[in-house]
């Protein structure tokens, strides 16, 4: 039976929060399990240079995610978990493919169309402050996808254009030269949380609004006591599809749970009775977990350790695809 190969990488920009975990990071863990499912996982610290030019902060989240997956339960034996930078691979892959992407299919990039609409609306050029690494940042997407011909690559709805490119771009390249590249398909999940961030909107780096994943206890009830709800008093019902609270409850709840909250916000709990609850659940899930990411941000060397396998064991898959692509463009040897 051949393993659907899945593929999964979380940009090593900020600390992790709750919307990663809920979004990506558990449920890519979980995932990795599956008898059928070849888990590919990895931390797009190149991705990280489109946006953040602080060497030490890269450095310091490429840490605390790696540490974040194996605390989450991720079976680095199992599946293959690495750092992006440490398949050299992905990077020619994606010059090759770039010299074949349209720049058109480039244009129509919603990140790029966003930051141009942003510059228009304030009088700037349009192009003012974009570099050719927001510009190209499909192409590598496409690189990371393609250089092991992934099948499934996980998406929240936002990145689903980015992974129909890499169709495209995979579908254009086996067109021209040889069919090399299997043509992946973008899978959202329907029960898969996207969690509202502590004003309301979805939870972000970008925003500022975020609920950090492994902070203490105390760090974890302060942010959620700050989540923003509305004037209703104990004793007046509460519509709980409006409520963030409850939304991130349902993340983290059993259907018996949910179904229990789902109740009491009718019957009118109070807000600080809903967010004590709320902690008390979360925590409760985060707990060891917590422990370990703590214990593993304590032995960077052990992590490191781990993501250098992980490489190892990949490099002659990568250099064997990016060799059967060099021979389909002409970059050949003369013996």
């Amino acid at each position: 039976m051949t393993r659907r190969r899945v593929l999964t990488g979380i940009t090593t920009s900020g600390t992790p929060h709750l919307g990663n975990y809920v979004g990506a990071i558990r449920p890519a863990v979980d995932a990795s399990r599956e008898a059928e499912v070849d888990a590919y996982l990895f931390l797009a610290d190149y991705h990280a240079l489109i946006k953040c030019h602080d060497p030490a902060a890269v450095a310091q989240s490429s840490l605390e995610i790696a540490a974040t997956w194996l605390a989450s339960g991720l079976d680095a034996e199992r599946a293959h978990f690495y750092r992006q930078s440490d398949i050299p691979e992905v990077t020619e892959l994606s010059w090759i493919l770039t010299c074949n992407a349209a720049k058109g299919l480039m244009n129509r990039a919603h990140a790029y169309k966003a930051a141009v609409q942003h510059n228009r609306d304030a009088n700037e050029d349009p192009d003012f402050g974009i570099t050719m690494g927001l510009f190209s940042y499909p192409v590598l997407m496409a690189a990371d996808i393609l250089i092991f011909n992934a099948h499934d690559v996980p998406v929240g709805r936002d990145q689903i254009q980015h992974v129909e490119m890499a169709r495209d771009i995979a579908q254009r390249f086996n067109h021209n030269f040889a069919e090399i590249f299997t043509l992946p398909k973008a899978v959202v999940g329907e029960h898969v949380a996207v969690l509202q961030g502590l004003d309301g909107r979805k939870m972000s780096k970008s925003y500022g609004n975020t609920i950090p994943l492994f902070g203490t206890p105390k760090q974890l009830q302060k942010s959620i006591n700050k989540i923003k709800t509305n004037l209703l008093e104990p004793g007046e019902p509460k519509n709980p599809e409006e409520s963030t609270v409850f939304q991130i409850w349902s993340a983290f709840a059993s259907d018996n749970e949910r179904a229990r909250m789902y109740a009491d916000f009718e019957g009118g709990i109070g807000w600080g009775e809903a967010k004590k609850q709320l902690f008390e659940l979360v925590n409760g899930e985060l707990a060891e977990p917590r422990e370990r990411y703590h214990e593993l941000m304590a032995k960077p060397a052990q992590v490191e350790e781990v993501l250098q396998a992980g490489a190892e064991r990949l490099r002659p898959t990568s250099k064997a695809l990016l060799e059967q692509v060099r021979d389909a463009v002409g970059l050949r040897s003369y013996a």
